[in-house]
């Protein structure tokens, strides 16, 4: 194992990884592991120490530290069903083939303009015609004014926001059920999580308001397709949320609008309450998840840190990418009306065929719908033995009831009756149970 607090931690992460600890297992009190290893308490204390601000452990009370029931080191990704052969895989959240629109001419003609004016060191990062037509689109959407930047994707813009302004122990409060990917995240930071319950509407004001008296100093919300759930944060709720974060002005607000492109529900932003705050959509779900460019706006100071450490690590995002998102968006190549209602219509087809059954589920826009189950394991495992993989709750979940995922991307309308039968199979007796 080691004698020193980094050997120590080491040690520990990859039993973790490993399968050696298994979740909710406890540690050696850090005096026994001290003796047992011939150092001074101190130093195991300090392993600890490393290991809950990485996100692999947690303080249990007087029994000591345990495993995180989801430690940082396996990431929830990992929380899936094995997919056989012969069986439709409705679990990967990834957005219909047939709605992606074509990226050859956009690329040609980018890398055309590269060749005219090839980019050197020294460049703007931020591509002049990306940052217009971001702006223009941010300013009719209602998105305070602010300074632009690019990222490789959602993710690395919430990671490079909550980096420029929390330090290891800070709290942050996060959807639950919520993004598996940005629940592995926060813990992985040295950050706590403090779940906040949503509803077709977004957060909970309720939930939202105790959180942020508890202490949260970030707030992190996605105003359309949230996922899993579908939720839209409507122009009530977002007044309502916009009232609870004018009390707290210090709360780092991170509004993540990744449906921009595949809704057609209105934006209700939030920002504009906080100092320090950060909008950002990503060309994900519209363009393709291999086109890792998202745009983002804020404070002129958490913006002026996102890109100052930007600048020290990957330094920009290639613009070469940039100018085709740039050609895409004047091409109007992603239709975000159409693109909605094919989603829209799968979602209502499986979600109404579902209610015939008893069945309540949940998902006003974007591709995914969410159903509560009373076992998520069990109706996961029977929608295999019917053919059907779907991603289970606890991917998503932290405190919120179980319940599984279902993308309808890869559907047909014609699809639905038989999927909502296996469903309905799945999750009875509690076919009366609804999400909203």
């Amino acid at each position: 194992m080691g004698r020193s607090a980094a050997d120590i931690a080491r040690s520990v992460e990859r039993a973790v990884t490993g399968g050696g600890l298994e979740p909710g297992q406890h540690l050696p009190p850090l005096r026994a592991l001290a003796a047992e290893l011939g150092v001074n308490p101190n130093t195991v204390a300090a392993a600890y120490r490393t290991l809950r601000e990485r996100g692999v452990i947690e303080t249990d009370g007087r029994r000591g530290s345990k495993v995180r029931a989801r430690p940082a080191v396996t990431a929830r990704e990992m929380i899936h069903a094995d997919v056989p052969a012969g069986v439709r895989d409705l679990s990967d959240g990834n957005p219909d083939p047939a709605l992606l629109p074509p990226l050859t001419a956009a690329f040609t003609a980018a890398a055309s303009h590269a060749d005219a004016r090839p980019v050197l060191y020294g460049a703007d990062p931020v591509d002049p015609d990306l940052g217009a037509l971001t702006r223009a689109a941010f300013d009719r959407d209602g998105v305070p004014a602010g300074p632009v930047a690019v990222t490789s994707g959602s993710l690395d813009a919430v990671e490079r926001v909550l980096a420029a302004h929390l330090r290891p122990g800070d709290t942050v409060a996060v959807e639950d059920p919520g993004w598996g990917s940005l629940l592995d995240l926060v813990p992985a930071l040295g950050l706590r999580t403090v779940p906040v319950a949503v509803d077709g509407e977004g957060p909970l004001p309720e939930e939202t308001a105790r959180a942020l008296a508890e202490g949260a100093r970030a707030l992190i919300v996605t105003d359309r397709a949230q996922n899993p759930t579908g939720a839209v944060v409507t122009p009530t709720r977002a007044r309502a949320l916009r009232g609870i974060l004018a009390a707290h002005p210090d709360v780092l607000l991170i509004e993540d609008d990744h449906g921009h492109g595949i809704v057609d529900q209105p934006l209700s932003p939030l920002a504009g309450v906080t100092t320090h705050w950060a909008f950002l959509r990503s060309t994900a779900k519209a363009y393709g998840p291999d086109l890792r460019v998202a745009v983002l706006t804020g404070d002129p100071v958490t913006l002026g840190r996102v890109q100052g450490r930007q600048s020290l690590g990957p330094g920009w995002v290639s613009l070469l990418q940039q100018r085709a998102v740039v050609g895409l968006l004047r091409a109007g190549a992603v239709d975000a009306r159409e693109v909605a209602a094919s989603y829209g219509a799968r979602r209502t087809a499986l979600i109404d065929a579902l209610a015939r059954r008893g069945v309540g589920a949940g998902g006003h826009s974007g591709m995914n719908v969410w159903v509560p189950v009373p076992d998520e394991t069990g109706a996961v495992a029977r929608l295999l033995q019917s053919g059907w993989a779907v991603a289970p709750g606890a991917r998503f979940r932290a405190r919120s009831p179980q319940g599984v995922r279902i993308t309808v991307s890869s559907l047909t309308v014609d699809d639905m009756p038989s999927l909502a039968e296996a469903v309905a199979h799945a999750v009875a007796p509690a076919r009366s149970r609804r999400y909203m």
